[in-house]
């Protein structure tokens, strides 16, 4: 489980996330979405312990991110945005390194067949620094399941992945789920989303505009009727934009005004 409760972060007189509340309960699915800047990624960072929060708290599996962080890092995976990996280790011996700090029973039987699945059995005894921007993707995200966690954190998995493995990674990260785990993503990615996630937040300036399920979205922006079974988050999305940026008009005109 994740558990965020007033959570927010300012760095000087910038506010990046503001006063935010969700929980993740086991065996869901749960997007974070927004545009650049809207503070998902400065979200993900707090929960895997590498931003402190301003004020509020982030607790995973139980355990606050801050106050027990060795309890806290060992129940979750994390997909960065950006994986660092050891370029001068090979593929399999960083996967060793992985299954030997996180005491995995059968690592090597198991790393062979994460490999063979992500079609990187070719590949295991190549220095990392030799592969590409998207056989790195794939090996941070075998990284983060071989412990097989109780909680995957994810931020944009998608980057530099061909078709075939975007949706090995979707199916993964719904098995993951389906399994009783719990999964957070971000991505700019609505159809991924969309796909995928039980549950949505939809940021802006720190600030949430919705959450729910895709019903409790369509309800909340009015578009319950639109096509077969509801309009697109792609629509719900901009229409959000849209109504925020009509509020934050009329703000300023009545500051204006005032």
């Amino acid at each position: 489980m994740i558990e965020v409760s007033h959570y927010s972060k300012r760095y000087g007189a910038h506010e990046a996330v503001q006063d935010l509340s969700f929980t993740v309960q086991p065996g869901a699915v749960f997007g974070l979405l927004g545009s650049n800047g809207a503070g998902k990624t400065t979200t993900i960072r707090a929960l895997v312990g590498l931003t402190r929060p301003t004020s509020g708290t982030v607790r995973v599996a139980g355990f606050d991110v801050w106050k027990e962080p060795v309890k806290a890092k060992a129940a979750f995976g994390y997909i960065p945005d950006r994986p660092y990996l050891y370029g001068k280790l090979t593929a399999r011996e960083l996967l060793r390194f992985v299954g030997q700090l996180y005491k995995v029973e059968g690592a090597d039987a198991e790393i062979d067949r994460w490999l063979t699945l992500f079609r990187l059995e070719d590949f295991g005894n190549e220095l990392i620094e030799t592969f590409s921007h998207g056989m790195r993707q794939k090996v941070a995200i075998i990284s983060a399941m071989l412990p097989d966690p109780g909680v995957l954190i994810i931020d944009e998995p998608m980057v530099g992945l061909d078709p075939h493995a975007a949706r090995q990674v979707r199916e993964l990260f719904r098995a993951h789920a389906d399994r009783g785990r719990t999964v957070l993503l971000t991505t700019h990615s609505l159809p991924l989303a969309e796909a995928v996630c039980d549950r949505l937040v939809v940021l802006d300036r720190g600030r949430v505009l919705g959450e729910g399920t895709m019903d409790d979205l369509r309800t909340r922006t009015g578009t319950a009727a639109g096509g077969v079974h509801g309009d697109s988050l792609e629509r719900i999305f901009f229409r959000l934009m849209e109504e925020e940026q009509e509020e934050e008009r009329q703000r300023r005109e009545v500051v204006a005004a005032g």
